[in-house]
């Protein structure tokens, strides 16, 4: 699993010109889901997501989460994060999981975020979304599974 996480100052997501989710302060997050991803793996990303220390406190330091400064996650479902760009020039989505899988991991990430933590605003699965971010930094943090398992 694959969350490039993005704090922004306002970001939003629209389909077929609807706006689906819209956020001030906080982060928008672009969720990639692997073939071999389970809720599991989704809790810990999750519990990492939720803690990202990544705003600035009162000396410049990145050491406030989004609880401690109010803000708001806007979730993505993002399948080219997992592009295999090995080969030619033309990308492979081999490593992304079944969209019927995939979908089912995003809708649980959406749900415990708005459990855990609340404030959350969404795209819509498989759509073509029209995402509009103004990125506050820039700062921008990848988080791979593979890496924090």
């Amino acid at each position: 699993m694959r969350f490039v996480i993005q704090r922004v100052t306002k970001a939003s997501c629209t389909v077929e010109g609807n706006v689906t989710g819209k956020i001030d302060k906080g982060f928008l997050v672009l969720i990639g889901i692997s073939a071999d991803d389970t809720r599991e793996i989704a809790d810990k990303m999750i519990k990492k997501l939720i803690g990202m220390r990544i705003f600035d406190d009162e000396y410049g330091k990145t050491n406030l989460a989004l609880s401690d400064v109010g803000g708001e996650l806007l979730l993505i479902s993002q399948f080219t994060l997992y592009a295999d760009c090995k080969k030619g020039n033309r990308p492979s989505f081999t490593k992304a999981g079944p969209p019927d899988m995939a979908n089912e991991l995003y809708e649980y990430i959406i749900s415990e975020c708005d459990k855990q933590y609340g404030k959350v605003q969404r795209g819509i699965f498989g759509a073509d979304m029209k995402i509009e971010l103004l990125n506050d930094g820039p700062f921008t943090v990848i988080l791979d599974s593979a890496e924090i398992m």
